[in-house]
């Protein structure tokens, strides 16, 4: 991946260098020193790929030869401590080829240096790593002095200048990310994020031992291997002063693969970024400090949760151009035209299943904003086939575009929809070119790996010129490398159309497994092909890769015809398994004479026969980052690849290196692929998301292998598979008003006001606020009312009441106002007539009204309160005490009253039954509570496995949905948690893990995910 690293230093006398012996290391030649009438000879110096001196108009034409230059700089300056030259450090994107880098570089330095009037010694430097991956780096050695055709002047002090390097970091970064957008390469640099290469968590540990100092070669201290311990922690200390002086930089750094950070990652950041512990202890405070540090509360481990007010804001945009996007109906579809789509597909041998439809039906409805989540395999690429086809017959022009190279050729092979990387479209609206207009349509896919930056900037750009977006992804296969979880947010917010009906796998028990995948029930998964003899535990990793690689070759033979791959989670495994993989194919006599080949990853034995993968988006071979092939023909300067898609590659190696062996792949990389047979390695660093793509690329076949000093255990295995690391977003904790957190850290006081409240992570006395709201909006005859009842709105569970019936999620008993034992399920949304849900959600926006604007006492404006009143009458009389249960729901789960404002009445419709169960059950002994918790939690995980087995996951996710909440306030209930701790079997928890029984039960059920917050 590409990596940013710009280091600034001078050259001089006073630390005993020589610019001549410098010049000659950088540029591996041999130069004559007048000055001290000696050679500096490193000419044996390898890696070096390009070396030129660049000058200004004016500059003597003699300086072009370096040792001329250099022994006029050294002549010229006659200070025993005199500055001799300024040196500029930079690593080159390793995405590019050769030709691509010096010309990168070639261009920085004519732009920020050369047309500045400084001569410019340009190398660029090729090494290679221990691993034989690339190196690319340039060195620049500048002059510190006006220059004109006669010589020398004076030195030139702005150069000089702090403010200088700065815009150089940045402006490298600037031009590095322009060139790789015009390239279509998917990757970028950031100078923000200081990651200088060589800086580690413990810089003294991790640099080695350091060389001896190259002796008589008269090289600064800087230039051996003796001194890089020292250039670390210079580089550790002068990051340290810059956060110290301006803490938004580290804020910018930490919130750059992450929305929201703890304490303990602002520790290790300090850490990486300063020297000592007196600068650690001053980075720590300057960030702790920073004025646009926001406080979220404390997440579900009890932790502090920060953000910072430049990702609220991104945040904000982001819904705020879905909203808009969401509510303009102007990309309608005709009946017909969609009707015809269908037809047409028809004759081609599609049909698209009632899922399918829906998500057709839905994207193509109008509105400017479509969201499809779809399951591994569900066939999401052949609806937007026909989906296309139907815009096209309204005339509309359809784009597609993903994050990947690969996944936008899968989205264009799948459907017939033009696609490109993001980057590369957004590159293009940069210079102008082709902008989006109203009359286009913009498929997203894979949009769950898309971070919040970039979805907000190609929202905003949609909603501002009228385009429609379609956003297409999984939230639960492998999340976004940029931070936030943008796509999981909007689905929340705005719903859409899920595909839960798997097509890829061939056999029913295959697709049940990749559903168990889905749904993050990893354990059942790997049970369901642990019972088909597709689960392989060897003594170490070893022997596991040893195992996987006979598997491989053996399946290979069997069935030549079948495309397959190995998936592991490391790229050391990786080049394990190729080689591993490869040799067999050399015993077995299936590839031709190795030929040796210097490609971008370092020197690769390759022959004909051999399979490959394509590591960078070329246009001009019509190649992506991922795409397969196998080796037709090649020699040391060229290859000819069929591709997976049966097309014959010719290109040179000096021209695209970028290609490796492509028997084995990372997990990574591997989704949107499909294969018939995959072998996937699993080792520790796997999680959730990386078993879930691991385990359903295939059609026919996965077998899976592991080693006992990995996981002792498949339980062990099953809870490593199984982790969460869904990424999260500042809008998943309690929403802080930046003005009212900017000043309280000032200490401004001003009166309270509740501003927005969302999801899952509600404080305690966040909960008593909104209570005291809702009280205070009660008249003295309602308070007094509430108390003949025997409750106060804001109590907490106290039990369940549960009669023969039984609730059932999604199909819940809904209380009508009559108390009794027996509960007949009923359909909960048709349990509520029109009548009780115009006034449920009449009631629930006059509250939000008032909750978003009204004052510290709960009191909104004279016409809020009276609506308020009129909402509360309304609804009484349609259902006796609905209004106070109601709120009793919103007290404890304060999102529902926007989510029922926006006529979402799903989960207020179960909300409402339970607090009629606890305002009618309240009389229960300790132990009948028990038994009733545990009555409903069977009950409803019965149903929820039905509803699963049924395929109806709309009902399903509701389910869930509800034990989760039962689950959860359990962290409320100490009581009845001590009951229930004996119960653990009969709640379906057969391993105890120590942790708290709430968070047991989500854990073993695979419920309360999605957040990365936990229980």
């Amino acid at each position: 991946m590409a990596i940013y690293h710009l280091h600034v230093k001078v050259i001089g006398r006073k630390a005993g260098s020589s610019a001549v012996a410098s010049a000659a290391y950088r540029s591996a030649s041999r130069l004559r020193d007048e000055r001290i009438e000696r050679s500096h000879d490193f000419s044996a110096k390898r890696g070096v790929v390009h070396s030129e001196v660049m000058l200004p108009e004016d500059a003597p034409e003699a300086w072009r030869d370096r040792e001329r230059l250099w022994n006029d700089v050294e002549a010229f300056e006659v200070r025993k401590d005199a500055q001799l030259a300024r040196e500029v450090e930079f690593a080159l994107p390793r995405e590019l080829s050769q030709g691509q880098g010096i010309e990168l570089a070639r261009d920085f330095v004519q732009v920020e240096f050369v047309s500045k009037g400084m001569v410019a010694d340009l190398n660029v430097h090729w090494d290679r790593a221990e691993d034989g991956s690339p190196k690319p780096h340039a060195h620049v050695m500048l002059t510190m002095r006006s220059v004109d055709e006669n010589g020398f002047g004076s030195k030139v002090r702005d150069w000089n200048a702090t403010q200088l390097v700065e815009r150089w970091r940045e402006r490298w970064a600037e031009l590095a990310n322009e060139r790789l957008a015009e390239l279509d390469i998917d990757a970028r640099i950031d100078h923000r994020s200081l990651e200088a290469q060589g800086i580690a968590l413990e810089p003294q540990s991790q640099i080695g031992a350091p060389a001896q100092r190259i002796e008589g070669s008269g090289l600064a201290a800087g230039d051996s291997e003796a001194d890089r311990a020292e250039l670390h922690r210079e580089i550790a200390r002068n990051n340290g002063a810059r956060i110290i002086a301006d803490p938004s930089v580290a804020l910018d750094a930490i919130t750059h693969q992450q929305s929201t950070f703890t304490r303990k990652d602002i520790a290790k950041f300090s850490h990486r970024h300063s020297d000592g512990m007196e600068q650690f202890n001053a980075v720590v405070a300057a960030i702790s400090n920073a004025p646009d540090l926001v406080e979220l509360g404390k997440d579900g481990r009890s932790e502090d949760r920060f953000t910072t007010r430049q990702m609220i804001d991104t945040e904000q945009r982001l819904h705020h151009a879905a909203e808009r996007m969401a509510g303009e109906q102007r990309h309608a579809v005709s009946n017909a035209q969609r009707e015809a789509a269908l037809a047409q597909a028809a004759q081609r041998g599609l049909i698209l299943s009632r899922e399918q439809t829906d998500a057709l039906a839905h994207i193509t409805d109008g509105h400017g904003l479509g969201v499809i989540v779809g399951f591994a395999g569900t066939g999401k690429s052949a609806m937007l086939g026909v989906a296309r086809q139907a815009w096209a017959a309204a005339g509309y022009e359809v784009r597609g575009a993903a994050l990947s190279g690969i996944a936008a050729e899968n989205l264009e092979g799948g459907s017939g929809i033009p696609s490109r990387t993001i980057a590369s479209m957004e590159h293009g609206w940069g210079q102008g070119r082709d902008l989006l207009t109203s009359r286009d349509v913009l498929v997203i896919d894979e949009a769950g790996m898309v971070g919040t930056r970039q979805l907000e900037r190609v929202l905003s750009h949609a909603a501002e010129v009228g385009a429609k977006v379609v956003l297409v992804g999984d939230p639960q296969q492998l999340q976004a490398i940029e931070a936030g979880a943008a796509f999981r947010s909007i689905h929340e917010r705005h719903g859409g159309v899920e595909i839960g009906q798997v097509r890829r796998q061939r056999e029913d028990w295959q697709r049940d497994a990749t559903r168990d995948l889905a749904t993050g029930r990893i354990g059942a998964a790997i049970s369901a092909y642990d019972a088909q003899g597709m689960v392989h535990q060897a003594a170490t990793r070893k022997e596991a890769r040893g195992e996987l690689v006979e598997r491989w070759d053996r399946d290979r033979q069997a069935h030549p015809e079948a495309s397959r791959i190995i998936l592991t989670h490391t790229n050391d495994e990786v080049r394990a398994l190729n080689q591993a993989a490869r040799e067999r194919m050399r015993v077995a006599g299936d590839l031709g004479d190795d030929v040796q080949v210097n490609v971008e990853r370092g020197p690769r034995n390759l022959a004909s026969g051999d399979r490959v993968m394509f590591l960078r988006n070329e246009r001009g071979l019509g190649v992506k980052n991922g795409t397969l092939g196998i080796v037709e023909e090649l020699s040391k300067q060229s290859m000819t690849v069929r591709t997976d898609d049966d097309r014959s590659v010719q290109f040179d190696l000096k021209d695209y290196a970028h290609i490796d062996h492509g028997y084995a792949a990372t997990i990574h990389k591997a989704q949107g692929m499909t294969v018939d047979r995959t072998h996937v390695l699993a080792t520790p660093g796997m999680d959730a998301h990386g078993s879930y793509v691991a385990l359903s690329r295939h059609r026919d076949r996965t077998d899976l292998h592991y080693g006992g000093d990995d996981f002792s255990t498949r339980e062990r295995l099953d809870r490593t598979l199984s982790r969460d690391r869904a990424k999260d977003m500042a809008s998943d904790y309690e929403r802080i008003d930046p003005a009212q957190h900017y000043a309280e850290r000032r200490g401004i006081t001003f009166r309270e006001r509740v501003v927005e409240i969302v999801r899952r992570i509600v404080p305690a006395k966040l909960r008593d606020r909104i209570e005291g709201l809702l009280d205070g909006m009660r008249s003295p005859g309602e308070a007094e009312l509430d108390q003949d009842l025997g409750r106060r709105p804001g109590r907490e569970d106290v039990g369940v009441r549960i009669g023969d019936g039984g609730p059932t999620p999604g199909r819940g008993n809904l209380a009508t106002g009559v108390t009794r034992d027996t509960n007949v399920p009923v359909d909960a949304e048709a349990a509520l007539p029109s009548a009780r849900t115009k006034a449920l959600v009449r009631h629930a926006r006059a509250l939000d009204a008032i909750l978003s604007t009204g004052n510290a006492d709960g009191q909104g404006s004279p016409d809020q309160m009276r609506e308020l009143r009129d909402a509360r009458s309304t609804f009484e009389k349609v259902r006796p005490h609905g209004w106070r249960d109601a709120e009793a729901a919103y007290v404890k789960n304060p999102e529902l009253v926007r989510e029922a404002g926006a006529g979402r009445v799903s989960r207020i419709v179960l909300a409402l039954q339970l607090e009629t169960e606890i305002r009618t059950g309240m009389d229960i002994d300790p132990g009948r509570r028990a038994d009733r918790f545990v009555e409903r939690w069977q009950k409803l995980d019965r149903t929820g496995q039905e509803q699963y087995q049924a395929g109806d996951m709309s009902g399903y996710n509701s389910t869930r949905t509800a034990m989760s909440d039962m689950a959860k306030s359990l962290e409320r209930d100490p009581q009845l948690e001590s009951l229930l701790a004996n119960r653990k079997r009969e709640l379906g928890i057969n391993i105890d893990s120590g942790r708290r029984l709430g968070a047991e039960l989500a854990f073993s059920h695979g419920i309360g995910k999605g957040r990365g917050l936990g229980l």
